[in-house]
Order: structure tokens, then C-alpha cells, then sequence
């Protein structure tokens, strides 16, 4: 990417999508281009063609999009996959029309089988049936995934799918309804303390393990693949045979007990933790090979311990 391209960063506001701007910041980007919600609805198709065919940006970072974790997935499954499917195809196909040179397509590890072979890689994709928790995000991901690997074998585009593993960071979404784990972790933790309880109750058995990434190593992550020279870029895209599909994780995974205790530590909350296995548990495992992104010359930087300091930092701020 040229250091005066015109980037647009798609749903700017959200955890992936704060980290990518302060991210392009860092490396020396100044022509970004955003939207808020209320600018712009990336759901409205005509919306989305105007502002693409006024724009017109050289660079896309598509970061937007519906998240939540297993209660959200499973009370709003009908939104998570309309709303997401909705945006990433009408921000996929007005950059095809509009001439992007690149485009990055964030999707989520969950789109990978439930029961997928330890740690997951890329041509695991579509090899079993998926976890049913958040089935409808997933399929709206693998959708997402799909197009950029169409347009890129019908038009020529030069579009990447990165499957980030879960993510954490400022700008999370704290609702304890809507949250992921580990932001949900950070709260329940934090009004803990605050209202001196005795226990923490936590969903699940506490025995499925996650891996988990600071969102600003996420960030410097897509960063990196997009300004891949173009031999190695296109090494990524221009493939018949596999779909353009890396992998972003962190190379490590835990279990929820564990996770929950290290949040605890780090929040400074004292309470005795207690794992309601009345509540769904997910997806036993899910770790990212990454090897081929190591093989590029990228790797995460961040200790959980670290980035749970730094998320619990920007929590007490946005309190």
C-alpha cells in the first residue's frame, strides 16, 4: 500500500476496527476513510454503491459486521446472519466495481468444525459440521470468504479472507448479555471487586479452551499482509485449488478456568470462582495453526497477562 492510498476502514468503531486504524496509523497511513453507522448503513445496497462510486478508495479493510458471543448468537441467530451477509456483500461487490486494488476480509475461527483436528488449519475449511451455538455467524463468514475466493478466480480481484482467533482489547464490548467471554470475564471480575461478592459465577464447566489475541497485534497482523509484495500476495489470492484463507492466532490456548483465574489476578479480584455447567460450553477447542503467516515473517507480540492489563485499563475508562 502506497503511503497516500485512500484506505477505508469498515466499521471503525468496533474492536477489530479501532485497532486497524490506530494500526495503519503506526505504520504511516493518513488518508483513511471512515464511516459511522449513522453515515453510512453498509446493510443499504444503494447506500453502499453511492459512497463506493464517490470514494472510491484504493485500499478495504472490511472489519464490520454483527458479533456477540454464545447467549447473542443463539438469542438473535436470524440477525447474525442477515445483517452479516448483508454488509460483507455489499462492500465486497462495490469494490469489485469500483476497482480496489486490495481487499482484507476479517472473518472468525468459528468457522472451522466443531469438532476440527488440533490446531486448526486453513484446508480444514468446510471438513464437518459446525458448532450449532453460532452456526448462522459462521455460515455468514464462509459466505464472506466464498466471494472474495469467486471474484478473485472470475474477476481478477486481489481480495484475502484472515481468520482472526478471538480477539480482546480497548474498544471491547462489555455488555454481559452481547459480550464475548473474555470482556464478559473482565466485567464480571471488575463488579466483583467493586461490590465485594464472595463468588463469580461463571458459564460453562470451565473445561473448553480458547486462544486469544490482543487486538492490536491482530491489527499490525493485517497490516503486514497487506503490504505483502505483490509475489507474495498474490501467492495468497491467485489460488484455483484453496480458497484465499490465512490464519491470525497467537499460538497458545488455555482453558476457560484458567482464563477466568488469570483475569481475576489481573483485575485484582478476590472471589471464588464458581462454573455453571447448566450453561452451554461451545466448541470444545479451537486453536489456530499460524504457520503460515509465521512463514511470512509476522508473530504475535503480546502476553495474555499483558493485553488483559491493558483491556481492563480501557474498561475503567469507558466506565
Amino acid at each position: 500500500m502506497q503511503a497516500d492510498a485512500k484506505i477505508f476502514v469498515a466499521g471503525h468503531r468496533g474492536l477489530a476496527g479501532s485497532a486497524l486504524l490506530r494500526g495503519l496509523r503506526v505504520a504511516g497511513y493518513a488518508n483513511l476513510l471512515t464511516r459511522s453507522h449513522a453515515e453510512l448503513d453498509l446493510e443499504d445496497q444503494q447506500a453502499v454503491q453511492v459512497f463506493f462510486e464517490a470514494e472510491r478508495p484504493d485500499y478495504v479493510f472490511l472489519a464490520a459486521g454483527r458479533v456477540g458471543g454464545i447467549l447473542a448468537n443463539n438469542t438473535y441467530p436470524a440477525e447474525f446472519i442477515q445483517q452479516n451477509l448483508a454488509i460483507e456483500s455489499n462492500v465486497i461487490h462495490q469494490a469489485w466495481r469500483t476497482g480496489v486494488k486490495r481487499l482484507l476480509f476479517l472473518g472468525s475461527s468459528c468457522i472451522y468444525p466443531r469438532d476440527c483436528p488440533q490446531p486448526m488449519r486453513e484446508e480444514y475449511l468446510l471438513s464437518g459440521p459446525l458448532e450449532p451455538t453460532n452456526r448462522p455467524y459462521a455460515i455468514a463468514k464462509i459466505a464472506g470468504i466464498e466471494m472474495c475466493w469467486s471474484y478473485n478466480r472470475q474477476y481478477g480481484t486481489r481480495y484475502l479472507a484472515v481468520m482472526p482467533t478471538n480477539l480482546y482489547g480497548p474498544g471491547d464490548h462489555y455488555d454481559l448479555a452481547d459480550s464475548h467471554v473474555l470482556p464478559a470475564l473482565i466485567r464480571k471480575m471488575h463488579e466483583a471487586k467493586e461490590n465485594g461478592q464472595k463468588e463469580v459465577t461463571v458459564w460453562g464447566s470451565g473445561n473448553p479452551r480458547r486462544e486469544f489475541l490482543y487486538s492490536d497485534d491482530m491489527a499490525e497482523a493485517c497490516v503486514f499482509l497487506m503490504r505483502l509484495p505483490e509475489v507474495e500476495f498474490d501467492a495468497l489470492v491467485r489460488r484455483d485449488d484453496a480458497a484465499p484463507l490465512i490464519n491470525i492466532g497467537a499460538d497458545k490456548d488455555m482453558s476457560i478456568r484458567e482464563l477466568a483465574e488469570t483475569t481475576a489476578r489481573s483485575v485484582g479480584c478476590t472471589s471464588r470462582l464458581v462454573f455453571d455447567s447448566s450453561k452451554p460450553d461451545g466448541t470444545p477447542r479451537k486453536l489456530l495453526d499460524s504457520s503460515r503467516i509465521h512463514a511470512l515473517g509476522w508473530q504475535a507480540r503480546t502476553s495474555l497477562s499483558e493485553g488483559i492489563t491493558r483491556a481492563y485499563r480501557s474498561f475503567l475508562e469507558q466506565t
